[in-house]
Parts: C-alpha cells; structure tokens; sequence
C-alpha cells in the first residue's frame, strides 16, 4: 500500500490522479492537503511514501510579464515546493512528485516553423511562471538523495474532461464555428489520463528525474477541434486557404502562435520504460468531451 498526499484540494490535476487511483484502493491511499495558508506546516507527513505537489500559481497572460508579480510566483511556485519537500524529507516521506511545465524551456514556435526541443535545449524560461517553476525544479534537485527521490515533470499542454485554459477555447470555437482553418501543424499535447498513468508508474517505482511526457502522437490543432466537434455530434468542415492571412493575424495577437505553431518534445525525450500512453488521439478527445 502506498500512502499519496497530493497538495491542492481543489486543483484539477490532483483531483483528476486522485480519481484515477481510485481504481486500485488496494494498492493507493490518497489524501489532499490545501496549501494555501501556513497551515500545512502544522500537518503530520510522517506515514506518506509519496507527495504529489499540484498546487500553483498558473501563469496568465495580464501578468505573466509583470515585474510586479514577479515575487508572488516566486512565493508560491519556487519557494513553497522546496518548503513543503524539506519537511517531507525531514519527516521520512520517500518521494516527491514536482508537477512543472515546458515554460521552463521559454520556447514559442512561430506559425510556419517548427521549434522541437531535445535533451540538449536549454533552460531559458522567459516569464514568471517559467522561471518561478525552474527555481523550484533546481531547489528540489538539491534535496534529491539519501533516501529521497524527486521526479520532475514537464508536460506541454493538458487537457481533458473538465480542464480550463486553451482547450476550453477550443472547445468553444468546435461548437460555435461553421468551419475552421487547415493548418498543417504538430503540437506536443498531454491527455489527463496518460499525465495520471505515468505518475502511477512513478509511484509504483518510487524513482526520480526529470520526465518530459506526451501524447504518443503530435497533435494537429485543426484535426483536433474537429475532433472535439465530433465528439460533440458535429461534423466541422476544414477550409484550405488561411495560409497567406495566418502571417498577418500572428502581428495582432499571440494566440495564432499558440494555436497554429509547431511546437514540439523530440520523441526520444518523452519515452519511459513502461507505456503510459494508454489513450490514443480520437479516445482522449471523446473522454474529454463525454
């Protein structure tokens, strides 16, 4: 039996592991634990194998570049998970599982272009969020020893049933448009239920190291809001054409690149000695939409 704390009550991912355990109460017992005030240091981690650290302070696009904001990810995103393994270690847990991101790589990809990172692309994160998250990942590395591991993640980005940020706005465009753009892109995307199966594994093997996971395909952003309207009983013609507009639009607003760029983990980068990707492309969406 493995004891599993997961920090953040009310954070989507933990919520979602925390129901994917449950498939196995013979095997997992999971707790959650808010961290949102100071009280957590009174809470006993004595009897935890492991620590799923959720909680964050996720990055918005008004203040991603603020200076001003600049200390509260640092607080909340850089010092806190140190805070919370120290004691974890102090008290006899033998895991921590740090949930990062690939903003630590402070990559984008232009539409046209494609950025692939590898094991050998630097760590050169560009805003709050991105170096808040590296300063915890260097701090938790300096605990990793003596009995205690520490396992890195670095997903691009997740979605599934429920989830907010930019599948949400998928979403909306899939049920709303008539038709969509047909961009050849490739994306790294992460469906929730691959994210949970990979953290099974880690727990299951109680090591450490820096992990970059992925869906077992790259996704392409006009395929997948068809998919999405699909799943929803809509068929969502995409329109050739766009290439020569897309350019212009990227001048105006950032999210053409985030939507129609290329921006990719190397494949080798995200393999482990296991399978995690237990869905495939069309399976994640219709989970997510069902």
């Amino acid at each position: 039996m493995r004891r599993v704390l997961i920090t953040g009550v009310h954070s989507y991912l933990g919520q979602s592991l925390r129901a994917f355990l449950a498939q196995w109460p013979e095997e997992f017992q999971v707790e959650s634990l808010s961290v949102r005030d100071g009280s957590w240091k009174e809470a006993d981690f004595h009897g935890f194998d492991a620590i799923y650290h959720t909680a964050a302070l996720v990055h918005m696009e008004q203040n991603k570049h603020d200076p001003d904001q600049a200390a509260l990810y640092d607080e909340v995103n850089g010092r806190l998970p140190v805070l919370l393994a120290e004691k974890a270690k102090t008290e006899g847990v033998s895991q921590f599982i740090f949930l990062s991101t690939m903003a630590v790589y402070g990559l984008t990809a232009p539409y046209g272009k494609t950025v692939s990172i590898t094991a050998d692309t630097p760590l050169r994160p560009a805003d709050n969020y991105g170096r808040s998250k590296l300063a915890a990942e260097q701090g938790l590395q300096a605990l990793a020893g003596n009995g205690f591991s520490v396992a890195i993640l670095r997903p691009p980005m997740i979605y599934g049933k429920g989830c907010k940020g930019n599948f949400r706005t998928l979403e909306a465009m899939a049920a709303k448009l008539p038709c969509f753009p047909a961009v050849q892109n490739q994306r790294s995307m992460l469906y929730v239920g691959n994210l949970n199966a990979l953290v099974k594994c880690l727990l299951e093997s109680r090591e450490g190291g820096v992990f970059c996971p992925q869906n077992a395909s790259y996704v392409n952003t006009s395929e997948l809001v068809r998919e999405i309207a699909r799943a929803k009983g809509k068929e969502l013609p995409l329109i050739p054409g766009f290439g020569w507009v897309l350019p212009l639009l990227r001048h105006m607003t950032p999210a053409v690149d985030k939507a129609f760029g290329s921006l990719c983990y190397d494949p080798a980068l995200s393999q482990y000695k296991t399978d995690y990707c237990l869905w495939d492309f069309p399976a994640s969406v219709k989970e997510s939409e069902a």
